[in-house]
């Protein structure tokens, strides 16, 4: 599949079929596209927890989930039979722009006003996400709730300091339901680009990538 293919053809999956597994060597795959992805500095702060056995997804989701919590989109994505729990790890930035060739001795967080050690790991999710789409697999990448981060990183053996930025599911598409990009529109090219300062924009609302 081309790659503007795939761009065109994502979106996320909220509902799962069980009954049909990712076959194997394909996550490995996947994950080993998404490492090609940009990191400032070369730092490569990030880890992926593969969850591809039941007890380790049914963990997660214990761990993740507040216990008297029943609802479609649960049921749907704990239907997944691959979770990939995406880590961020601010030291290996911190440390890295420390270095004789970047110089930032201090290790201060306040050179740092957007944690990019979060955004390279989102970006290798994004790969993720489009490889999913390239080897017909649904994906779908979610949060975990702020009060469960402690749980997860507890119940999945993550060290001190990393980060859950967030999580892709992969697995076949189940039944379609309705959902967000159903009922949303697509903001146009005219809204959203600017050129040269914010306002300006070259493109029609009829404009479409």
């Amino acid at each position: 599949m081309e790659l503007r293919e795939a761009v065109r053809r994502r979106r996320m999956v909220r509902r799962f079929d069980p009954t049909r597994p990712v076959p194997p060597g394909v996550v490995d795959s996947l994950l080993a596209l998404a490492v090609r992805a940009p990191s400032a500095g070369f730092s490569q702060g990030w880890d992926f927890v593969v969850l591809a056995e039941p007890a380790d997804r049914d963990a997660f989701w214990a761990a993740a989930t507040e216990p008297d919590r029943r609802d479609a989109w649960l049921t749907g994505v704990s239907a997944a039979p691959v979770l990939v729990v995406c880590l961020s790890d601010p030291d290996a930035y911190l440390d890295r722009y420390a270095e004789p060739d970047k110089g930032w001795t201090d290790r201060s967080l306040d050179r740092w006003p957007v944690p990019y050690w979060d955004t390279d790991v989102a970006m290798a999710a994004m790969i993720l996400l489009l490889g999913a789409e390239d080897a017909g697999l649904g994906g779908l990448f979610f949060g975990v709730p702020a009060g469960r981060h402690d749980a997860v990183r507890q119940a999945l053996g993550v060290p001190e300091g990393r980060r859950v930025v967030g999580v892709v599911a992969l697995g076949h598409e189940g039944r379609r339901t309705s959902g967000s990009a159903r009922t949303r529109r697509r903001r146009p090219l005219a809204d959203v680009v600017h050129h040269g300062r914010f306002g300006v924009s070259s493109w029609t609302a009829s404009d479409r990538l």
